[in-house]
């Protein structure tokens, strides 16, 4: 007599081998080694603006009027810091800089301050009207900065603080908080209730909560908050543009006037530019583990 083996479930004479999915096929051809090259390449076409700001801001108007940035790689004599040297002596440039770290500054730190403080109260703490309240500030998320120039102006004017660094401070703040408030009271509302309960039975109260519970445990939230903010204030022109004055004016704008006043003038721009890029940088790379933890937050439960 012949055995007869067992045939496994599903692998009969007739029926095809189960497809994987498109995506799933995607997926795990994804860390091979040609893919792998393939992404290094998008990524330094993606760079390659960057590059060419860099390479052009250290070579001398001469060489740039005379060929391309890419003639460096046949040429690096052409290399040289006399740019940076010229740029830092300007003082209108080093005084945009020191404005632009004026209004940054405290924008970032009043919208995470503030925004924690709310996002704390609107996940946790119980009074009259809170989801209305809330809604209310969903609903600002919608309202593009446009619209609030004109009346905003007027007002600022009224009170004496159009054309002022406080004047751009506290627009920025002021639409930099509806976001902030969202995603923090998101992010807090994740926290265990058991724990913030443990920790009144402890005797703790609402402030002694929030600056020994939920602050450190909110970080890598609060990080990502502070990294989006700084960027989008330092990066801003627009409303430096309409509520700073000559004084008072970032480097985005005195770059922007640059350009109106020197058109050819490639070498201050190119070295300004990327002298601009260079903060942002920093602040991304040290905040770098706190803002991805940050965005992957709740992707994984």
């Amino acid at each position: 007599m012949t055995a007869t083996r067992p045939r496994a479930a599903g692998t009969g004479s007739g029926s095809a081998p189960a497809r994987r999915p498109l995506a799933a096929r995607i997926a795990a051809r994804a860390g091979s080694g040609g893919v792998r090259v393939l992404l290094v390449l998008a990524g330094l076409f993606w760079l390659l603006p960057t590059i060419g700001l860099l390479i052009s801001s250290l070579r001398g108007p001469a060489d740039i009027a005379a060929d391309g940035w890419w003639s460096v790689f046949t040429a690096p004599a052409q290399l040289t810091t006399e740019n940076y040297r010229q740029l830092l002596e300007n003082e209108a440039i080093t005084d945009s800089l020191v404005s632009s770290l004026m209004i940054t500054v405290p924008s970032t730190v009043l919208v995470v301050a503030i925004g924690a403080l709310a996002g704390y109260a609107f996940a946790w703490l119980e009074f009259p009207g809170r989801d209305w309240c809330f809604l209310l500030v969903v609903a600002l998320l919608v309202v593009p900065v446009q619209v609030a120039l004109v009346p905003v102006a007027k007002l600022f004017g009224v009170i004496g603080i159009f054309e002022t660094t406080l004047g751009v401070v506290l627009f920025h703040v002021a639409f930099g908080l509806p976001f902030a408030i969202f995603l923090l009271r998101n992010f807090f509302a994740e926290i265990p209730r058991e724990l913030l309960e443990a920790a009144r039975l402890d005797g703790a109260g609402e402030l002694r909560l929030f600056t020994r519970v939920v602050l450190p445990l909110g970080g890598p939230a609060i990080a990502s908050l502070g990294i989006f903010q700084f960027l989008w204030v330092w990066n801003d022109m627009l409303i430096a543009l309409i509520f700073a004055d000559t004084d008072s004016a970032p480097v985005t704008v005195v770059l922007q006037r640059q350009v109106r006043q020197f058109g050819n003038n490639i070498d201050v721009l190119a070295s300004g530019a990327f002298l601009s890029m260079v903060v942002p940088l920093v602040v991304f790379f040290a905040f770098q583990r706190q803002f991805v933890s940050g965005v992957m937050a709740g992707a994984v439960k």
